[in-house]
């Protein structure tokens, strides 16, 4: 499965698409039914994101070590959930 991972600071986003995402027109052309797909199964396992494509993840001091290994475990099942 293919992303797109934009990162600045203390902010993410996660896009499928095959190619760089850098504006509002290339994220409107990622696949966001499987971001749809991707949210719905993260909420599954228990990792509330912001439920757009077009939105941002923000990490802070206040998300433990625990918290994120927590969601990257969850991350890792939802792909594969979602295949």
């Amino acid at each position: 499965m293919v992303y797109q991972i934009n990162q600045i600071g203390s902010m993410i986003s996660v896009h499928f698409a095959e190619y760089p995402i850098v504006d509002f027109n290339s994220a409107s052309g990622a696949n966001n039914e499987l971001f749809r797909r991707f949210f719905h199964a993260m909420l599954e396992r228990g990792v509330y994101l912001p439920p757009s494509a077009f939105e941002t993840w923000f990490v802070s001091h206040a998300i433990t070590n625990e918290d994120i290994e927590f969601t990257v475990n969850a991350a890792k099942s939802a792909m594969q959930a979602i295949k």
